[in-house]
């Protein structure tokens, strides 16, 4: 295999499936390549009561019966829809569940405003068709398509970034499990094989964008992924994502807890003081999901690695959060500012440790870029 940047799921954990699929017996829907039991363990990991003879590690961390729920609604004939704030781990699950289910997660179209009916349904090889006219062969099936001709599952990201009319096309996908072809005289409809499903996801936050239908809302099962405000579950996910990156980028370089702590108690209390933000102008942009306190780390790893001493520090680590989640200048600045003054000032005299260096750290980022 050629390195790539970012493999897919079902590359990266190619060895672990193969296994699981030599020792499922359980019942499996359509063309599954695993049980829904054996999908749940790949996602969540093993228990000592499921009985393997290996360890398979936790991939998403989340609560069980959103996992539980959208396996059963895939092996239904309804579609999935993941909702939730930005930063909580909708694709990520979407991903592991498509590998899970039938080794191929890469089946996607992203909604944007400038996404087509094409994307979702086919469009048709210029040159091909000049020199021989509109044929099977000279049409360009989309992932949906692709999808639905080898009954495995297609994936929607940023559903609600798509406009009404790329939406509404899905209706008929999701309800009559076909796609007619009206330029063509012969074979010109392609109907969904069985195992076929469509996973999609939409950002809460994207509410009032475009809208879902009714008619749209009433095909999907939806799964609602709330942020992760548990600490405990919030450090596993950090660590789970830093190891991955540190192991992509060959580096080594330990991350210390008490780092750890400060940037999980750091974005603790910045989403405090946003829940208690009398308006906008006094939140940050950032909607602080776990996945940018992902951001920050990596950030602060990297620039620890390539011009530091090859240690991260809390100094460091502070220039990579105010530089991060300082998107507008100055409201963001003066949030930070406000935060640095009023909560790790008073928290580095009476805790010390790394808080002082953290300090520091922050009001020289802010005098940077003030």
């Amino acid at each position: 295999m050629t390195d790539m940047l970012r493999a897919p799921a079902e590359v990266k954990y190619a060895e672990e499936l193969d296994w699981l699929e030599s020792v499922d017996d359980g019942p499996r829907p359509f063309s599954w390549r695993l049980s829904p039991r054996m999908v749940r363990i790949f996602v969540l990991g093993s228990e000592r009561a499921d009985g393997l003879d290996r360890e398979i590690p936790q991939k998403w961390f989340g609560d069980r019966s959103f996992v539980e729920r959208s396996i059963v609604t895939l092996a239904s004939d309804r579609g999935l829809l993941l909702i939730g704030d930005p930063g909580t781990g909708k694709s990520w699950l979407a991903e592991l569940l498509a590998a899970a289910t039938c080794r191929n997660s890469t089946l996607v179209v992203q909604g944007t405003a400038g996404t087509t009916e094409d994307h979702i349904k086919y469009s048709w090889n210029v040159s091909m068709v000049i020199a021989r006219g509109q044929s099977r062969e000279s049409m360009i099936p989309s992932p949906i398509m692709t999808a639905m001709e080898q009954g495995v599952v297609g994936r929607f990201e940023e559903l609600t970034r798509a406009t009404s009319d790329v939406q509404d096309a899905l209706i008929s996908i999701l309800s009559e499990k076909y796609v007619s072809i009206p330029e063509l005289d012969d074979d010109n409809i392609v109907f969904a094989q069985p195992g076929f499903s469509i996973i999609a996801t939409a950002n809460s936050r994207d509410r009032g964008v475009n809208d879902l239908s009714s008619a749209l809302k009433r095909r999907f099962n939806f799964v609602r992924i709330p942020v992760v405000t548990n600490k405990r579950s919030e450090a596993e996910i950090v660590r789970f994502r830093t190891t991955e990156l540190l192991r992509r980028h060959r580096i080594e370089l330990d991350v210390p807890p008490t780092l750890l702590d400060i940037l999980l108690q750091s974005f603790a209390d910045l989403r405090a003081a946003a829940a208690s933000a009398g308006s906008d102008d006094e939140k940050l942009e950032s909607a602080l999901s776990t996945a940018e306190q992902i951001g920050v780390l990596e950030d602060a790893i990297l620039h620890s690695h390539f011009f530091g001493d090859r240690t991260l520090r809390a100094g460091t680590l502070a220039g990579s959060l105010v530089g991060s989640l300082a998107r507008r200048a100055p409201e963001d600045l003066a949030i930070l500012n406000k935060y640095l003054h009023g909560v790790v000032e008073p928290r580095s005299k009476s805790d010390g440790g790394s808080w002082p260096e953290f300090l520091e750290g922050g009001r020289e980022a802010i005098a940077t870029l003030s």
